[in-house]
């Protein structure tokens, strides 16, 4: 009995963050209540406590069913440079390269993925409650950051460079790309293949920091 009383509490869970999805795509975040949430799942606003704290949290745990995945995707890739001494047994930049590469291509073709970043890139406003919002964004933000900057670290040392500007400002800039990329892309989908244009300008801005190319099956040319 206990166990299945868990695995309603969990399956409740997973239908208020559905109808969260949903309704937050529709009509934007501050626009829906728990109430409506609730509504929406076949279940109580008291429902809704019980599982999370507030509409912040409530978006917090959205975010993690899709992100968390990518982002753990993302540190198996670059984690490398994390352990000292392991860096020149695998190409950094081939692991930038992938892992820029799987985001991309989970959210062009995972229909849940794309939702919840239309939500985040563009039915969210960080006032209020949504402050933990926020933050969980600059923290996500900051581990993408370090991850990037360490393996720019690691790919000059192993291609004996100097890079024209500091890893931490080289970082930035490869983030900008990407968001920029992804924040137009949902806009229109229609404009560009995200993947293909995401992939062709990374290596562009790679190849402008002076790092050599990859080559047809994608490993970097020395």
């Amino acid at each position: 009995m206990v166990r299945r009383t868990k695995e309603e509490a969990l399956a409740t869970r997973h239908k208020l963050l559905d109808a969260a999805e949903h309704l937050f795509q529709a009509q934007g975040v501050s626009r829906t209540s728990l109430q409506d949430i609730a509504r929406r799942a076949g279940a109580t606003r008291g429902a809704v406590y019980w599982h999370f704290k507030d509409k912040a949290d409530l978006f917090n745990a959205m975010m993690e069913r899709v992100t968390l995945p990518l982002e753990q995707s993302f540190q198996d890739q670059l984690g490398h440079e994390d352990r000292e001494g392991q860096e020149g047994h695998s190409d950094p930049l081939e692991r930038i390269r992938s892992g820029v590469g799987e985001a991309l291509l989970r959210i062009a073709s995972d229909p849940q993925t794309r939702r919840v970043f239309e939500v985040a890139t563009h039915k969210v406003e960080y006032v209020g409650e949504l402050q933990a919002v926020r933050l969980r964004h600059l923290k996500s933000r900051s581990d993408f950051l370090g991850r990037v900057e360490r393996g720019f670290q690691a790919a000059a040392r192993q291609h004996a460079m100097e890079l024209p500007v500091p890893a931490a400002a080289a970082a930035q800039g490869l983030h900008a790309i990407i968001d920029g990329l992804i924040q137009n892309w949902l806009l229109e989908s229609a404009d560009f293949d995200l993947v293909s244009l995401g992939q062709d300008v990374v290596e562009v801005y790679m190849r402008g920091l002076g790092f050599p190319g990859a080559g047809k099956d994608g490993a970097t040319l020395s």
